[in-house]
């Protein structure tokens, strides 16, 4: 990451080591500047009277020039000579140290002063000194008593700047002291500055360390009593406590989703539980219905009759069909009346029923069917298509005008299986489909099974769970009708 990395991301280990040197490099730091700025007063105060220093060497110096000049001119000591000229040479250094500029200040102006009269000085001792040696008496004696007027207006001028010199010196001295104990006073304040700083630092830090640890001691404390509903603040920190807050956080998620869903799975189960109850009662009525329609003569008595009639013009083998497909049917609805079925078999019993009807009514049903052999194997709920067929039959083509046909489709889509059966005939509006929708009681006396259209569209919903099973086609008034199965795919 190109971004630095913020404090609070830091380790519990760094962050305390980083306090540590920051508290003692700042402690260090203080003391190093407060060591140089007394160290630099007391350097200057050492300095203070350097200058008086300077002034009584120069007077020495010049007292020496003046009497080396006095003993080789008047007492005639020619060794005297040779220590004029080192003492005069040495002199005329410590005078060029004095200040040459022009300035209203007394103490600049009698350095001027100084340095001017002591040129003129051994310039006049120096021709003082050669006269003697000419032998030339009067230039001498001029030259001397210039040279000597001179030492006298020096050594005044020297006294009176080494006397000023003196008092600016006290003067910088008092003010030296004073800052030095002024210095003493700021240490001291400086040293408080940084012990709270460091303090200041310290419990921040601590702080941000033990404050989530006491919530989370805390929240830990609850969640021991059983309250679950707890939650720590997160910060976006990535050190040690922020992500033990974190953790904990999420484990009491976990806790309270696997508490749900446990909840949750009890909730279905005992809605699993209504609904079994629920569609077994669909079923026991169904079959209760089924069984008075067993003792109905309408439909068994029409149906026996076209089987003598059909013994009477035809031969027995047809008769024996007629009858084992009246058999298999009535088998299928007794046998089936509590179970699921494979579509193959819903199928099969569709094709007894057809057959049946066209006996009956002189082949005036035509029937086709296209199927998927890939869906035959999935299960459904029994008793579904043959009661979808026959309420096409007896509400759709039975009293139309012309030829009425009915299809069956059967399509094996990715995820469920497609059923649709649709018919031409008298069709429905939408009024009778949304009371169908409703499942509004649709139970008919020439039912065969007494299974109405409300009952296969509960079953199926509770079957599948799933309220979106059946939808229910009409263009209008004598247009048709198209009931179309979406099945979820449940295997043999």
């Amino acid at each position: 990451m190109s971004r630095r990395r913020r404090w609070r991301d830091y380790p519990i280990r760094r962050k305390l080591l980083y306090v540590v040197l920051f508290t003692s490099v700042l402690m260090l730091i203080s003391t190093a500047i407060m060591y140089f700025m007394i160290n630099s007063l007391i350097t200057r105060l050492d300095t203070v009277y350097a200058s008086n220093v300077n002034m009584a060497e120069l007077r020495q110096n010049l007292d020496m020039v003046q009497q080396d000049l006095y003993q080789y001119l008047e007492v005639r000591d020619y060794d005297a000579l040779s220590d004029y000229y080192a003492a005069a040479e040495n002199y005329r250094g410590l005078t060029g140290q004095l200040s040459n500029q022009i300035s209203d200040n007394r103490v600049f102006l009698l350095q001027k002063n100084i340095r001017s009269m002591s040129e003129d000085f051994l310039l006049y001792a120096d021709n003082a000194i050669t006269a003697k040696r000419g032998m030339n008496v009067e230039a001498y004696r001029q030259n001397y008593e210039k040279a000597m007027e001179l030492y006298n207006f020096i050594y005044n001028d020297l006294a009176e700047l080494n006397e000023l010199l003196f008092q600016n010196n006290a003067r910088s001295y008092e003010t030296l002291q004073q800052a030095i104990n002024y210095m003493e006073v700021a240490s001291a304040i400086l040293i408080v500055v940084i012990m709270v700083i460091g303090i200041t630092v310290v419990v921040s830090t601590t702080r941000g360390i033990v404050a989530p640890l006491t919530q989370l001691s805390e929240a830990a404390t609850r969640v021991g009593a059983g309250n679950l509903q707890q939650r720590i603040p997160e910060t976006e920190a990535q050190d040690e406590v922020s992500i033990v807050t974190r953790a904990f956080n999420a484990m009491l998620d976990s806790l309270n989703l696997y508490i749900d869903k446990v909840r949750e799975g009890a909730e279905k189960e005992q809605q699993m539980k209504e609904q079994e109850l629920l569609m077994e009662n669909h079923l026991k009525e169904a079959q209760l219905r089924f069984l008075q329609a067993q003792i109905n003569p309408h439909f068994l008595f029409n149906s026996l009759n076209a089987g003598v009639q059909l013994a009477e013009m035809e031969d027995d083998e047809k008769t024996a069909v007629f009858l084992g497909k009246m058999a298999d049917f009535f088998r299928y609805n007794v046998k089936k009346g509590t179970e699921d079925a494979r579509i193959e078999e819903e199928l099969s019993i569709v094709e007894n029923y057809i057959y049946i009807l066209n006996v009956r009514f002189a082949g005036e049903i035509i029937f086709t069917k296209e199927v998927d052999e890939e869906a035959l194997n999935f299960r459904m709920p029994s008793m579904i298509l043959q009661p979808l067929v026959e309420n096409a039959v007896n509400h759709g083509i039975r009293d139309m005008i012309g030829e009425g046909w009915i299809r069956l489709t059967i399509q094996n889509d990715p995820d469920r299986v497609k059923i649709v059966i649709e018919d031409n005939g008298k069709g429905m509006d939408a009024l009778q489909i949304q009371k169908i929708m409703e499942r509004v009681e649709t139970i008919h006396e020439d039912d065969s099974t007494g299974i109405g259209l409300d009952n296969v569209i509960s079953r199926l919903s509770l079957y599948y769970d799933d309220v979106n099973v059946v939808e229910i086609v009409s263009p209008g008034e004598n247009q048709g009708t198209k009931v179309i199965l979406r099945l979820p795919k449940k295997e043999t």
